[in-house]
């Protein structure tokens, strides 16, 4: 008797382990049946939630439901990442996440809430953000070799604007730093607007500022640019070269804008989303509203945007540890 109820058991096991995928697939099917929560971690009128606020009107067409914008910035956008972490895997709540919240934000905060890998599923990669190296329109620097030999010839006299640690513009001089062999000093804003003010007023040297960010100062010929932070030129910025190419070999920095659901999320429904996406970032229209951000579209699905994420974060975390730069 107690054989029998034995392999009723591990019948019964073994019966609901083959049904659990056929369910997931069932609620993918169905997903979503109610309005999806799209948190934004970071404030309105940023890159993070333009690029949210396009995808989700555009996913709410495609799916037929709602997709939510929530604004949840604070401390480097961990306020609204450790929420999506801890919400329930079901597909209802999803992330918009960057390199900052999802790649380096471990060695600059110490005691983080949250896992950037494990506690994540990533979806898709939305798109690649490149930075231009620009200093003043009335600067003595003319090129990228210019910065080098003045920077070695004075180890720390020069400084550069960023919009905080960890953010693209910080990254950006930390391996502008490893590769050349020098030493800049960093200068910390609140947010970007404000060092490119400091900038043309003389009171920093240089910024590794977004594209996008800068082009108003470009078009008005308020700064110089020096090279971009890309592997390759950018159709935004003819003429202009990579600083791979000029002087600081293998450099290659782009901030990311990638959708996340919390582990656990069925894979049914992770490739679902990530499919959509991809159908939308596909579109010249949507594309061309990315590229008005600064966004250059790439959409990559769940497992290669997986094994992006893991390159990016071990990347960073040797630059960060070349750098002597301790968690705070």
């Amino acid at each position: 008797m107690k054989k029998r109820n034995l392999l009723s058991g591990t019948f019964c096991a073994a019966a609901l382990l083959a049904i659990a995928p056929l369910v997931h697939a069932q609620s993918a099917t169905k997903w979503p049946e109610k309005p999806v929560r799209y948190i934004v971690p970071f404030s309105p009128g940023g890159v993070s939630d333009g690029v949210a606020r396009l995808l989700a009107e555009q996913l709410s067409k495609q799916l037929g439901q709602s997709m939510i914008i929530e604004n949840k910035p604070g401390v480097s956008g961990i306020l609204g990442t450790q929420t999506v972490a801890r919400s329930a895997p079901d597909g209802y709540t999803i992330m918009g996440g960057t390199i900052t919240t999802h790649a380096v934000n471990p060695f600059f905060v110490k005691s983080l809430s949250y896992d950037p890998v494990k506690d994540f599923t990533p979806v898709a990669l939305v798109g690649m953000v490149s930075n231009a190296l620009v200093v003043r329109a009335d600067s003595p620097f003319n090129s990228v070799q210019d910065v080098i030999d003045a920077a070695r010839k004075k180890p720390g006299a020069l400084n550069y604007g960023t919009a905080g640690p960890g953010t693209s513009q910080h990254l950006s001089g930390q391996l502008f730093q490893s590769i050349t062999k020098t030493t800049l000093q960093q200068i910390s804003y609140k947010g970007g607007s404000q060092a490119m003010v400091d900038l043309i007023g003389g009171q920093i040297d240089l910024i590794f500022e977004t594209v996008a960010a800068a082009r108003p100062m470009i078009d008005s010929k308020r700064v110089k640019v020096l090279g971009v932070t890309s592997a390759k030129a950018l159709a935004d910025l003819p003429g202009v070269k990579p600083l791979a190419e000029l002087g600081v070999p293998g450099f290659e920095m782009q901030s990311w804008q990638g959708v996340f659901a919390p582990a656990g999320t069925p894979q049914a429904i992770v490739d679902k989303l990530a499919h959509e996406i991809a159908i939308a970032v596909k579109m010249p229209e949507f594309g061309a509203k990315l590229r008005q951000l600064g966004v250059e579209p790439d959409g990559r699905g769940s497992r290669e945007f997986g094994a992006f994420q893991a390159a990016e974060v071990q990347k960073w975390h040797k630059v960060v540890q070349e750098a002597g730069i301790k968690a705070n």
